[in-house]
């Protein structure tokens, strides 16, 4: 199937926390997100804005810059959030799980170029980039998978 994109842009952080609880409640196992974008940008912040629409705002939901990976369970199934920006191998993600995760569970990773072939085919990647502003935010989201197709559709 073609690549298909959506192009949003998020002019404040709160916009950007509301696009990631929107989504968060689209998601069901299996679900990957490929977070990028430059340090600061934001992909730890929508990360974090979708954890917490699933577990609870009052929630601390620190990034996993230095444990790699966080875990969370919810009452609808489990979530992986991944910084892979200290690793240095394929191995190493193999290493942490990840790819048994895939399946199971809801996975949002951070440096998703340190996957390598590891990619999951179904995964939806969002693109973070500053917009004209500090707080401003440009989400670009690509996907191949026709089950994204509904899943965002309100965006479209």
């Amino acid at each position: 199937m073609p690549a298909r994109n959506l192009t949003l842009a998020c002019r404040t952080p709160q916009e950007t926390a509301a696009f990631g609880a929107a989504l968060a409640d689209l998601l069901e196992p299996g679900d990957t997100l490929l977070l990028s974008g430059d340090l600061g940008t934001g992909k730890s912040h929508l990360a974090r804005s979708l954890i917490r629409a699933h577990i609870g705002a009052a929630e601390d939901v620190p990034s996993p810059t230095f444990t790699l990976v966080q875990t969370y369970d919810t009452p609808a199934f489990e979530i992986w959030h991944a910084d892979l920006y200290r690793l240095g191998s394929v191995q190493e993600v193999e290493e942490l799980g990840l790819t048994e995760a895939f399946d199971t569970a809801v996975c949002l990773i951070e440096w998703p170029d340190r996957l390598g072939t590891l990619v999951p085919e179904n995964a939806l990647s969002i693109g973070l980039q500053p917009g004209p502003d500090d707080d401003t935010r440009q989400l670009t989201l690509a996907w191949r998978d026709a089950r994204w197709d509904g899943k965002l559709s309100k965006w479209r």
